[in-house]
């Protein structure tokens, strides 16, 4: 005899969107309580907007962040924590630490939200991930206290500027709690918070890796050799480009941390709305490809980038077979790929004709601002901050799509997956 359920049971993905929503909800409600206060007053669609930002690591703002007293940054800061680490990561992280173990439903539930893990490294990798992130937001902290001290800040204020700034950077969120963002900051800061932003950038499973061979003659995998060969040459390649768009204008630290930031980052330590429009463009372009999978940020991810650009060398080569590093890269990976790029190209597409419709901020600041909302990095030419209420419930659903990614809003309508077996007869189209 079957026992009826009376529950309805979420697939992996539905409970990642749900967690989201009500992180989300949670963040929105935390914001609009008598002990948070803003300085321009907070109305519920800028409360909603900021929660929405913070969770989903953006840092696009309709209020500047210097506002908030200490309870709200402390909410912005816990909000920005939880969307980083993802709601699943994290439950599972404090389940496996109060129980000492996971079950395998759940060990099935994370491993297909992370393809690149296998089940019997999920309780290493859980427990990794909460270490890694609070050690390196630690030593980040520690560092940039001393930066701020050098700003001319108290030791106190100096502290509180470390922790928020090192928080947001591992995170990759991109909110400061200085209206200018970083401009004007010693190299110092710089420095510290691109080796966070990179950290943050490259993926956990990539940081687990490198951590694990120290003491291994075991080579790299191909994931791992993708991530760091693509972040190098998106980085340099970023900032060499971005200089000599500048003409020399910026420095080549500022151009460095430009192409480091626009990666998902959303910080500048100079006026982008100053910037050459040919930077600017090609800042777009490192915002749509944004971080690594398994990492804080968002984007297309560095991944899907090479194996798109390295498919398309070889189809217009003739070469139907794609081989990166001596190793055969499956058709169903490529397709995901360009699929994924494909989402995100349209969404991107559709948002930008919305944007458009009611606000006339020209096409280069619109396009731009909304890469930087479905990249989820909170590089900002000022159109957030002008939008009407139709602007921002726009940028806050591009936010969101960009953060948990269009294909999991597409799997949303799917409680199972579905093979089928049926094979039909192949036909070849002009």
């Amino acid at each position: 005899m079957k026992v009826k359920k009376d529950y309805i049971e979420l697939n992996p993905w539905q409970y990642l969107i749900l967690s989201f929503f009500i992180l989300i909800a949670l963040g929105t409600f935390l914001l609009k309580l008598p002990f948070v206060t803003h300085t321009n007053g907070l109305s519920f669609i800028d409360s909603l907007f900021t929660s929405t930002s913070a969770v989903c690591v953006t840092g696009l703002t309709t209020v500047p962040t210097s506002g908030f007293n200490w309870v709200g940054k402390g909410v912005l800061l816990l909000m920005m924590q939880l969307g980083a680490i993802g709601i699943m990561t994290l439950s599972s992280s404090l389940i496996l630490a109060l129980r000492g173990k996971i079950s395998l439903k759940d060990k099935i539930s994370f491993f297909r939200t992370q393809e690149d893990s296998s089940l019997h490294d999920i309780n290493n990798i859980l427990r990794f991930v909460v270490f890694i992130t609070f050690v390196t937001e630690l030593i980040g902290a520690a560092i940039l206290t001393i930066g701020f001290s050098y700003q001319g800040l108290p030791f106190i204020g100096a502290v509180e500027q470390g922790v928020f700034h090192s928080v947001s950077a591992f995170c990759n969120a991109g909110f400061s709690t200085y209206d200018t963002s970083l401009v004007g900051m010693n190299a110092l800061i710089k420095y510290t918070v691109m080796g966070l932003i990179i950290v943050g950038g490259i993926g956990y499973h990539v940081i687990y890796e490198v951590f694990g061979k120290f003491n291994s003659k075991a080579k790299y995998s191909l994931h791992t050799k993708v991530v760091l060969f693509t972040t190098i040459i998106l980085i340099v390649g970023g900032a060499l480009l971005i200089y000599v768009f500048e003409t020399g204008h910026i420095s080549v630290t500022d151009s460095l941390f430009q192409s480091v930031t626009a990666r998902t980052a959303g910080f500048n330590t100079v006026d982008i709305t100053k910037m050459h429009y040919l930077s600017l463009f090609f800042m777009s372009l490192l915002m749509f490809i944004g971080a690594s999978p398994g990492s804080t940020g968002g984007g297309i991810k560095t991944t899907t980038f090479f194996i798109v650009m390295v498919a398309l060398i070889k189809i217009l080569r003739g070469n139907n077979n794609v081989v990166v590093f001596n190793r055969y890269i499956p058709n169903k990976v490529i397709l995901k790929s360009f699929a994924i790029m494909s989402a995100y190209f349209m969404v991107a597409f559709i948002a930008t004709l919305a944007l458009l419709y009611h606000n006339d901020d020209g096409f280069l600041k619109t396009l731009f601002e909304i890469i930087s909302a479905i990249g989820t990095v909170g590089l900002s030419l000022g159109v957030s901050a002008q939008v009407g209420i139709y602007g921002k419930i726009i940028l806050i659903l591009t936010m969101f799509i960009g953060r948990v990614g269009p294909a999991s809003v597409a799997m949303l309508i799917s409680s199972n997956d579905k093979n089928i077996n049926i094979k039909y007869p192949e036909e070849s189209i002009y």
